[in-house]
């Protein structure tokens, strides 16, 4: 690992803004997870309902970490070099998707209330795939905070863009885990898995993670280049 990518890693969660924005996603996610345990059926009481659930609502603000990566790099000084960014998002998208798998895994064992047949079913991939979920939605955060110049326009992008698209594919359905992050996440999150949904994943993953951030590298790299001629 070279320094610079070290530097990007240190700066992911290393100022006192970002780390209350961690600490603020993982209330939101605690309180999500003890509601929904308390109010769901005993028959929604699954690690896989309510991961869905904690972990999607969090990946709301994963984005945010990714945003604010990119957005350091407009201020730095010499070439500027977008993949220890990108990377580096990985460490908040991890931390949140372990944590989350922490809570739920807490909020359902601890939880006083009659709990599904099989409340554990899929645990494995669920968690697997909460790391994937939290990885793809900081991805997007710096594909599109490297596209977008305002930290604001770039975060609400992150929503509106994806759940967009999910709304416009609804008479396709068949077209939405292969094109969205939603329809992904809610394969992901549900445990149950396929070679198909795998290779659904993958496509999301593609499109979202590494093409947008392919674009936005070189849409960053063209203003810098008007920048200074």
């Amino acid at each position: 690992m070279d320094e610079t990518t070290r530097v990007a890693l240190r700066r992911s969660l290393g100022t006192r803004a970002r780390r209350w924005l961690l600490a603020g996603t993982l209330l939101a996610g605690l309180l999500a997870a003890v509601a929904l345990v308390d109010a769901a059926a005993p028959a929604d009481r699954t690690f896989a309902a309510l991961s869905e659930t904690v972990q999607s609502l969090m990946s709301v603000v994963t984005p945010l970490f990714g945003i604010l990566l990119v957005r350091d790099l407009r201020g730095a000084s010499g070439p500027v070099r977008v993949r220890p960014s990108v990377l580096a998002v990985g460490l908040p998208a991890v931390v949140i998707a372990v944590a989350g798998v922490l809570i739920c895994v807490a909020t359902l064992a601890l939880a006083p209330a009659d709990a599904a047949d099989e409340p554990w079913r899929h645990a494995g991939t669920v968690a697997v795939g909460s790391v994937l979920v939290q990885v793809v939605a900081g991805l997007v955060g710096t594909g599109l905070g490297l596209l977008l110049r305002s930290t604001v326009v770039a975060f609400v992008a992150t929503i509106v863009l994806p759940l967009g698209l999910f709304a416009l594919l609804g008479g396709v359905e068949a077209a939405q885990p292969w094109l969205t992050p939603l329809g992904s996440v809610r394969n992901l999150l549900s445990g149950d898995m396929t070679v198909l949904r795998w290779a659904q994943w993958l496509c999301v993953l593609l499109l979202w993670g590494v093409g947008l951030n392919l674009v936005g590298a070189m849409a960053l790299k063209r203003r810098s280049g008007t920048a200074g001629s």
